[in-house]
């Protein structure tokens, strides 16, 4: 198998000082497990790596969508995937960095995406349909092509009813179909940052509040253009949209900001240590286990 060094944990906890310290010292090349960072001209929301905190490390899957695009599990999957071929054929190693649980899973293990698939397209069709021709009509249609889910799902459920139509279109494959079990793809060393709740949430608020003097508004206000989209439902930016309507103040906005960041942090935490494993490490209050982490790195890749 082919090795992956892995750096997760919540937002605001180190993650990024770490992988370009570990990337200087094993020649690798970074990969952004992170779901808002694919958009261009949203940096400070998202703590984007900088060009002078890069030190000359080959970055991947930063600044590769527009504002409305969108972009699903799948086609991170896919990419970065690509990326891991591509980094192991320059003789790098690949790391792995980022807080969205769901992509670093995903990549790392056989998952089939199918029912996690979003496609606007579909879904409006038959939101078209439900309109025009009533729920009772979309219900039979459901029960027409995939009898199984008609089975679990309730007729009035209207938003699952549309869903299991759309997951069926997308994939030829019902919601309810049994899923294998995940395969794992990669050697991959697993390093999990984390540090005690209130020095984490004390590093939340301060970053928020550096976010704000840094313009975070002006990114916020460049959303406006696309409310629907994707990236304007990341914290840090659907907080602003009652600003703008006159609904709420700025401080208030800033308080909100902090607390759904924080909220974030701690639904990031319970998913990584209920979904996979991962040596965890308290870089802030010790420094010195980087030695550790060091140490234990190395040794992984000689075996």
């Amino acid at each position: 198998m082919k090795k992956v060094l892995v750096i997760a944990g919540p937002t605001a906890v180190g993650k990024t000082a770490l992988s370009i310290q570990l990337a200087q010292r094993f020649d690798g090349e970074i990969i952004s497990g992170d779901s808002m960072q694919i958009y261009r001209q949203l940096d400070i929301g998202t703590a984007k790596v900088t060009a002078e905190e890069k030190k000359g490390i080959r970055h991947h899957l930063i600044d590769i969508c527009e504002i409305g695009d969108s972009y699903s599990v799948a086609d991170f999957q896919t990419q970065a995937r690509q990326k891991i071929e591509e980094i192991y054929h320059r003789g790098h190693l690949p790391i792995l960095v980022g807080g969205t649980g769901l992509y670093i899973q995903s990549l790392l293990y056989d998952y089939q995406l199918g029912a996690l698939q979003q496609d606007p397209t579909i879904r409006q069709k038959y939101e078209a349909f439900a309109q025009k021709e009533g729920s009772q009509a979309l219900f039979e249609l459901l029960q027409k092509k995939d009898p199984l889910a008609a089975e679990k799902i309730h007729r009035n459920n209207q938003r699952k009813v549309i869903r299991a139509l759309e997951v069926m279109e997308a994939t030829g494959q019902s919601i309810l179909a049994p899923q294998k079990t995940p395969e794992k793809l990669y050697d991959n060393f697993m390093i999990g940052l984390t540090t005690e709740r209130s020095v984490l949430y004390e590093r939340i608020n301060q970053r928020v509040e550096q976010m704000m003097q840094n313009g975070l508004m002006a990114e916020a206000e460049f959303l406006r253009k696309n409310p629907d989209s994707q990236a304007a439902k990341g914290i840090g930016y659907k907080e602003f949209f009652p600003y703008f309507a006159g609904e709420q103040t700025l401080a208030e906005t800033t308080a909100l900001i902090k607390r759904n960041s924080r909220r974030y942090a701690k639904r990031q935490l319970t998913w990584f240590n209920n979904r996979m494993s991962f040596r965890w490490f308290d870089l802030l209050a010790n420094p010195q286990v980087l030695v550790d982490i060091e140490n234990e790195v190395a040794q992984w890749l000689e075996v």
